[in-house]
């Protein structure tokens, strides 16, 4: 394509020149023009023969040029260029001749001119035939260069009917680089199976689904999956997006699903992959502008292809998305998407076996602990573990080390979450010990109470959009929450609030991202969980997700009396637990102040730290420990680190969770929490634990 781009663009630039240069001369010629006179009369032709004022005459069809004598035109440029220019016919022929014979006499000392009659056949060869050829040619070029744009044209139209769809006939993902998922790997390997012997399947007259729907959040690895059945039953792999069946013109989509299913034929036994087919597979009926659209035409010939007339045994299509509530149920029945699996975020023990996959080809220090990591990392899929690994990469590259510690690997969790730390940011004192009392009363407050998770980092250092931070550690994967662990969990949030106002004797901006979360617990309490007293187990729940062309608003069936109780029941959740913080801060004041120390001196502190805290450990003793723990990573440097490299013999990092230290327990972890709050995000239930 980029050749015939320059092909064209020098054939530009030809014309152009060429015409630049007709331009010019033209011109040129304008410029030289002789002067016309007449044939007859006082300023003719004959009149200035018979003055004496003409030199040389050269006649050229009709035309006769005239130099006049004394002309301050060179004699050597003549006729190209002339003084006058007369029409003339056979009459001035005659006429010179008679001039010449002496039966027309001169006056006296007027000498005859010279006369010169042009070569016919010289004039045909540059007029008749050069200029035309030229001009031809300049059409024959501009004919070609229109003919190969109409020719490309054409042919990117003739193309919009066909498939996008990539094809792969390597694929070298298998089930061993998916981990975290056993139960899908099962759904997966039936279909695995048929592709490898289908007659195994025809003999007892059992018949494979023809469709596979993978459904589950974002970076679950819904596409490796898909991948790994190609791989494991060594069959071509054809990948496109929902995305790409459509297009502006009509009839594009429905092309390219026929087109797709005829290449799929000639490479059967294949699969057929769809990414994002929410894109193409929305329910029918819902659009705004009318019920024959372009999607939906694409629809109709992709639900026929899969269950229709045409037989195709030979090709299982396998789908992805997030959205399967949007799909058309056409599209979900028995025969075509017959089987759906639903790709979850993976639970500890599955995070812990991501770690390992994603670890295999990184250098790691032997205090890394896999399973403190993954139940560190509460709520991460696959895609995160993998992008926090590789944050944990680039950050011992930074430290100019060798080994990745379990340092680096905190960091990248706490990036991946709540952004980059931004040290270089100019902190106030005022802002500082705000900051410092505020996480300080999150983590107090989270370590005295049962029902919360364990603190595992404070931070004053300003980090993504946050001024400080409390990171939390859920201990297991729990998707069900009781009622005392939310109102622990609100107490937990408005502690910093509290903390501000016991100490600081006012309240500041910090704590408002607390208070939205803390109060839309609260609500859902009220309105969703039936955990409020006076209202019971009522359903109040503020309506459903709109789907524009189905639903144009959301319905609200409570009455005004029964709002006002939702507010108030709200208020008293919010209010009982404040009081609540208020009074372990005030009961723990003494511990707050030494976390504020501290915080002041090493901007950070972790698990162990907060512990010695409670346990009475002297503000020196401490700061002694965090500078003693900071001096093991100076033994990862490059000059470091013989003596600490793991054991490659056995293929595996010597450090895969089982065999770390009991110092590793008690590492510097962190978690999926979010910033500011100290607590972390569950799906599952829609709220914040």
């Amino acid at each position: 394509m980029k050749k015939k781009s320059s092909i064209f663009t020098w054939v530009a630039v030809v014309i152009l020149t060429v015409l630049l240069v007709v331009v010019m001369a033209t011109l040129l010629s304008n410029q030289n023009k002789p002067k016309d006179i007449s044939y007859f009369g006082a300023d003719g032709i004959m009149q200035k023969i018979e003055n004496g004022e003409v030199d040389s005459i050269y006649i050229e069809g009709n035309y006769a040029y005239v130099l006049k004598k004394g002309s301050d035109i060179n004699k050597k440029h003549f006729p190209k260029r002339a003084d006058y220019r007369a029409v003339v016919d056979a009459r001035f022929l005659e006429y010179f001749k008679e001039i010449q014979t002496g039966e027309i006499d001169l006056p006296d000392g007027v000498a005859v001119p010279t006369l010169t009659l042009a070569n016919p056949s010289s004039n045909s060869a540059w007029t008749s035939l050069i200029i035309p050829a030229v001009g031809l040619i300049l059409l024959l070029v501009l004919f070609f260069v229109m003919y190969r744009q109409s020719a490309s044209a054409n042919g990117k139209a003739l193309s919009f009917g066909k498939t996008k769809a990539r094809l792969n006939t390597n694929v070298k993902v298998r089930f061993s680089d998916v981990a975290g998922a056993e139960e899908e790997k099962e759904e997966l390997q039936e279909i695995v199976e048929f592709l490898k012997n289908p007659k195994k399947f025809s003999d007892l007259g059992a018949r494979v689904p023809k469709g596979v729907l993978l459904v589950g959040p974002p970076g679950t690895g819904k596409t490796l999956f898909a991948k790994a059945v190609a791989g494991e039953a060594n069959v071509s792999f054809f990948s496109i997006s929902g995305s790409d069946f459509v297009e502006m013109f009509v009839g594009t989509g429905a092309a390219r699903v026929r087109d797709l299913f005829d290449q799929a034929k000639k490479n059967m036994p294949c699969i057929i992959f769809i990414d994002e087919i929410d894109a193409v597979g929305r329910q029918r009926g819902a659009g705004l502008g009318g019920g024959n659209d372009e999607r939906e035409q694409t629809l109709n010939q992709l639900l026929v292809q899969m269950d229709g007339f045409e037989q195709n045994d030979g090709i299982i299509i396998m789908a992805a998305t997030n959205r399967a509530d949007i799909l058309d149920p056409a599209l979900m029945r028995p025969g075509r998407f017959d089987r759906q699996i639903y790709v979850s975020a993976p639970d500890v023990k599955g995070r812990e076996a991501i770690f390992k996959v994603h670890a295999r080809n990184k250098p790691l220090a032997p205090d890394v602990s896999f399973k403190i990591l993954a139940r560190m990392t509460s709520g991460f899929t696959g895609a995160d573990i993998e992008n926090l690994l590789n944050e944990a990469s680039i950050l011992a590259v930074r430290s100019n080390r060798k080994v990745i510690v379990m340092e680096d690997i905190l960091e990248g969790i706490n990036k991946v979450i709540a952004g980059p730390q931004k040290k270089s940011r100019i902190v106030t004192e005022t802002d500082k010990r705000i900051t410092a009392y505020h996480e300080g009363g999150h983590a107090i407050v989270a370590k005295v109470l049962p029902n919360c998770d364990e603190v595992q980092e404070v931070s004053i250092i300003p980090r993504g959009m946050a001024a400080g931070y409390t990171l939390t550690r859920p201990e297991t994967d729990d998707s069900h929450i009781t009622k005392n662990k939310l109102l622990d969990t609100i107490t937990m949030m408005l502690g910093g609030r509290a903390a501000e106002q016991i100490i600081i004797h006012d309240v500041s901006t910090g704590a408002s991202n607390d208070i939205e979360r803390a109060s839309g617990i609260a609500r859902k309490m009220v309105t969703e969980w039936g955990m409020s007293e006076k209202i019971g187990n009522m359903f109040l729940g503020g309506g459903h997700e709109v789907f524009v062309g189905k639903d144009y608003a959301t319905q609200r069936d409570n009455s005004e009396e029964m709002s006002n109780l939702i507010d108030s029941e709200v208020k008293r959740i919010l209010d009982e637990c404040y009081a609540k913080a208020l009074k372990i801060l005030e009961e723990k004041r003494s511990v707050l102040d030494n976390m504020v120390k501290i915080l002041f001196e090493k901007d950070t502190i972790y698990t162990d730290e907060v512990e010695m805290l409670f346990d009475g450990a002297s503000t020196e003793s401490i700061i002694e420990f965090i500078d003693k723990r900071n001096g093991k990573k100076d033994m990862y440097k490059k000059n470091d680190i013989s003596a600490h490299i793991v054991d490659e013999k056995t293929g595996e990092q010597a450090n895969a969770g089982e065999s770390a230290n009991s110092d590793a327990e008690k590492a510097e972890p962190s978690s999926s929490a979010e910033e500011n709050s100290g607590v972390s995000q569950s799906e599952g239930n829609d709220i914040q634990q």
